[in-house]
């Protein structure tokens, strides 16, 4: 006997569908390190070769990395796919690049991991790294200081940096910002960015 069509609707209905698992792996981090010529990055192709170095070395597989960071040809919200984004232990950062730049998002000192899984030092730490290199506004969007589109690493020049651990001298939205707090000063050299807190390092997230 032919099955009828309303038992074969039961039968789909009844059937459970399978539950696709989030991929909680690595898809976010703070670089652990400088390339070595302070905001001389190589320009965003460089800065993401060496997010892309950094991911391989620490054993993530599979995805392209792009860094946050603007231009003024191009806006760090823009190059960094759709999400979500989770870091070195699993913990969801944002959903989307909406919620990335909400107050929603989850980046802290103690989620702002870099690729090996580790805190980055911030304020009131020795030495305090939090600066992180994004040339951007707080929506994502270029700013004017960008160390020469991460062209110069010298005397010359700065760039906007966000604060990793949310902390600054204040209670203010820029102190507390993660990708928009200050310009630095004395220049683009690793030396410049010591000096007001920082070692050079940015944000990398996986676009795939």
């Amino acid at each position: 006997m032919k099955p009828t069509l309303a038992f074969l609707v039961a039968a789909l209905v009844s059937s459970p569908l399978p539950v696709l698992a989030q991929d909680t792996s690595m898809s976010f981090f703070v670089t652990s390190s400088n390339p070595g010529k302070g905001g001389d990055l190589g320009g965003l192709a460089g800065a993401d070769a060496h997010c892309n170095s950094l991911a391989t070395a620490s054993g993530s597989t599979g995805k392209t990395w792009r860094a946050y960071l603007s231009t003024d040809e191009e806006n760090a919200r823009d190059r960094i796919g759709t999400g979500p984004w989770f870091n070195a232990k699993g913990e969801k950062i944002a959903d989307d690049v909406a919620s990335l730049h909400s107050d929603g998002n989850n980046l802290t000192k103690e989620t702002a991991l870099n690729e090996k899984g580790e805190v980055i030092p911030g304020r009131g730490d020795t030495p305090n790294r939090h600066d992180i290199l994004t040339g951007s506004k707080a929506d994502g969007t270029a700013a004017p200081e960008t160390c020469g589109n991460w062209s110069m690493g010298g005397a010359e020049g700065a760039a906007i940096v966000g604060h990793s651990d949310r902390t600054g001298l204040d209670d203010s939205a820029a102190a507390k910002s993660w990708n928009s707090s200050h310009t630095t000063r004395g220049g683009c050299s690793n030396e410049a960015f010591r000096s007001t807190g920082g070692d050079g390092l940015f944000y990398c997230f996986a676009i795939n």
